[in-house]
């Protein structure tokens, strides 16, 4: 079997794992909402939503600390985080173990995601299986991003935007032949949970009226709205993550998180686990029901009431997201930022609808829409926002505004802050992933790997004749000074003595310290090599000495660091 056809292989295999990871995670998540809450009384309802995230969250953490020992952190950003500094492998247990903490989250009313758990055991099934038939690191990569395909297809019912999703936000870089694993995996995904619970999908609805171009100039508003409410997103998450760090003691985020995450909960009961069936009741036109089981807000049914509780949700959405993560549940922010957009569009066409400001704007296009302009500007994934949003419609009839405010809101939300939220949690946590393909060379090359250490030293009180006799048995023509603690005093160059060096004076009276300069920068051993290829392009120099400690180790040279960065290069396209 050639080493393509193994591939493919594998990759069906993998999308079959992962579609049924996906389902077990779904079924079990529905199974213990249905649990909770057959039979309650709406009345009492609130109260044992209050209690209901808290018992979620400490089972979840009590689960992932001391059975699996798989616990905290952000599924999307450890993906990314292993791909690139940790050759593309992911810890065995996390193949089985986020889909038993989120379901335990998500189920008792934890507000976050699915999708991120899922993401994490279908790209740790990708890199276990690689690993497993001792694949490379590149290959393990490709099988990451055919777990990652496979789970957003299963999950979604959309293998167009599994395949997407996977080359845009996990995979560095795609070829044709890379693309056709991907293909198979989300395919496989996508049929094993058809086949094992039906073509139901999170959104169940389909559209009736048709797009019109007369109602583009409000999709401009409503993509300019969704760059901004991403950026809030982003923001919202990361200082209410910070603020959840900032307890020292485990126990304290657990209950302080479980609390506010309740009280939330109490005054908004629809920020309560995913939330997508308050997506398709607004979708359905239904949004009074929203206020059912408020308990301040049902009292009056008034549209103006309907506002204002889901500006509520939309600002309290992200905090909840991150308060659940925060105090050790498990979960993602990927249908957190679903969720926020689809709200954010309904509130728009319904308040411009309400006032009459417009001409009548559809509610379901606008909710639509508005999920894929908050996902491409949260994310920074507008094409796979596109095609997941397209796919689920049933159809390609709001293909042109989900383009088209996709790219605004993504404009938008890129000219206040680059990163996309991944990449803000892996930075503030210390873990800069590389920006570009070049950089990611660099990056495995260290300045071990390309120290020369064939440089004669000599010691500063030495004379210019011991420097000449080591200039008679050396091959190159810099000379590191060096005392007796193995310091780095100054170097001294073959032109810097080539005037003078057959002069038999100075040869006996001219020291090694009158000579010396210093180097015109100094690289440390701990540093990586693309802070050492800007320290050799401000200063301009070819070779440059390396400091550990305070010790000169030897010396570093751009030929070296090329030759090194071409070897790479040829190895990465032979694997």
């Amino acid at each position: 079997m050639s080493n393509q056809t193994f591939i493919l292989l594998l990759s069906g295999i993998i999308g079959i794992l992962s579609g049924l990871a996906a389902v077990i995670l779904k079924e079990g998540v529905h199974a213990i909402q249905h649990f909770l809450t057959e039979g309650f009384y709406k009345e009492y309802a609130n109260f044992l939503y209050i209690i209901y995230p808290l018992i979620g969250i400490v089972t979840a953490y009590i689960l992932g600390k001391y059975i699996f020992k798989d616990w905290g952190g952000h599924g999307i950003p450890d993906i990314l985080f292993n791909i690139s500094k940790k050759q593309s492998i992911i810890a065995r247990v996390k193949t089985y173990s986020r889909v038993v903490t989120s379901a335990i989250t998500v189920g008792f009313g934890g507000s976050v995601g699915l999708e991120a758990p899922m993401l994490v055991t279908g790209s740790a099934i990708g890199s276990n299986v690689g690993s497993l038939v001792h694949l490379n690191a590149k290959k393990r990569t490709l099988l990451i991003g055919c777990g990652a395909a496979a789970a957003i297809s299963s999950i979604f019912g959309a293998p167009i935007g599994g395949v997407i999703f996977a080359i845009e936000v996990i995979m560095m870089e795609i070829s044709t032949a890379s693309f056709i694993p991907l293909l198979i995996a989300s395919v496989t995904g996508s049929l094993t949970s058809m086949v094992l619970i039906g073509k139901d999908s999170v959104f169940n609805f389909k559209l009736t009226e048709n797009f019109q171009a007369s109602h583009m100039p409000y999709y401009l508003l409503l993509g300019i709205t969704c760059g901004i409410v991403s950026l809030y997103f982003s923001q919202a998450v990361r200082k209410t993550e910070s603020l959840m760090e900032s307890f020292d003691s485990q126990a304290l985020r657990i209950l302080y998180g479980g609390a506010i995450l309740g009280i939330m909960v109490f005054f908004l009961p629809p920020i309560y686990g995913e939330g997508y069936e308050t997506l398709n009741t607004l979708i359905d036109g239904n949004s009074s029901q929203l206020l059912e089981r408020s308990p301040f807000f049902s009292i009056i049914e008034n549209p103006y009431i309907i506002i204002i509780f889901l500006a509520f949700i939309i600002l309290v959405k992200p905090i909840a997201s991150a308060v659940t993560l925060g105090a050790g549940g498990s979960g993602g922010i990927f249908a957190p930022s679903l969720y926020v957009g689809g709200i954010l569009g309904f509130l728009f066409a319904y308040t411009s609808n309400l006032f009459d400001f417009t001409i009548p704007l559809p509610l379901a296009h606008f909710t639509l829409v508005a999920m894929c302009g908050v996902m491409a500007g949260a994310q920074h994934a507008p094409l796979s926002a596109i095609f997941l949003i397209a796919e689920l419609t049933g159809g390609y009839e709001l293909f042109v505004p989900l383009m088209f405010v996709s790219a605004i809101s993504y404009v938008t939300k890129t000219a206040y802050q680059k990163d996309s939220i991944y990449m803000i949690q892996l930075k503030e946590k210390g873990r800069n992933l590389p920006e570009s393909k070049d950089q990611e060379l660099l990056e495995l090359i260290t300045i071990s790997h390309v120290i020369e250490r064939d440089l004669l030293p000599i010691h500063p009180d030495s004379k210019l004749k011991d420097l000449i006799n080591l200039v008679k048995i050396s091959k190159r023509n810099i000379f590191p000074v060096v005392d007796e603690f193995k310091a780095l005093r100054g170097i001294v160059t073959l032109d810097d003595i080539r005037d003078i060096m057959f002069d038999r004076e100075k040869q006996e009276n001219l020291t090694i310290k009158e000579l010396m300069h210093s180097p015109p920068e100094i690289l440390l051993a701990t540093e990586n090599m693309q802070k050492a290829m800007e320290k050799f392009e401000l200063s301009g120099a070819w070779n440059l000495p390396v400091i550990e400690d305070g010790k000169y180790l030897g010396f570093v040279s751009k030929s070296r660091i090329f030759n090194a960065y071409r070897k790479r290069l040829i190895k990465q396209k032979q694997d």
